[in-house]
């Protein structure tokens, strides 16, 4: 099963508290949260929730 990410965005100023990415077989290894930007203000302070 192809994996998924859950994301917090850590702006203050945004109102969105987490996110869900999910991938198909063909994400990169070298994939990170570092590659993402935040769908609700396009900020990159985005942490990885470890569940």
């Amino acid at each position: 099963m192809p994996s998924t990410m859950e994301v917090a965005c850590e702006d203050d100023d945004c109102e969105l508290d987490m996110f869900e990415n999910h991938y198909t077989y063909d994400v990169p290894d070298d994939h990170a949260v570092e590659d993402l930007t935040c769908p609700y203000c396009g900020g990159s302070d985005l942490a990885e929730i470890e569940v």
